[in-house]
């Protein structure tokens, strides 16, 4: 990973203005929460590690964007990358489809989780 200075938005957040907004706002949350925020090159995602909390299990996509308190895997950022497509994909509402889809169907039952890889994400099959 490299350190970035802001310039790799829209290839985080997939080209969606949308999604480019929900990633500039989840840099400067991540920045609250004294992140080292770094563009990794290889899925085209933010890598917001050392957190001190604010994020979710074992980190949280938001946008183009991952919130995490420790370095991720590198099977772990394949998972989040197709998280930030989903943000790219359904805008602002993924947030809203995710926490339905969580209530009805927790952890490894999530569509969304299955979509972007169940070992990748560290789930075990349900």
């Amino acid at each position: 990973m490299k350190r970035s200075r802001g310039v790799p938005v829209i290839r985080a957040s997939r080209g969606n203005p949308q999604s480019a907004a929900i990633t500039r706002l989840a840099l400067a949350y991540a920045r609250l929460w004294g992140a080292r925020i770094a563009f990794d090159d290889e899925f085209g995602l933010f890598v917001c590690s050392g957190m001190r909390g604010g994020y979710a299990r074992g980190g949280t996509t938001i946008g183009g964007a991952f919130l995490t308190g420790k370095e991720p895997a590198r099977s772990l950022l394949r998972h989040e990358a197709v998280h930030a497509d989903q943000w790219a994909t359904y805008g602002w509402t993924f947030a809203l489809r995710y926490l339905f889809e969580e209530s009805r169907r927790r952890g490894a039952r999530n569509r969304f989780e299955i979509a972007a890889g169940l070992a990748d994400g560290g789930y075990r099959d349900s």
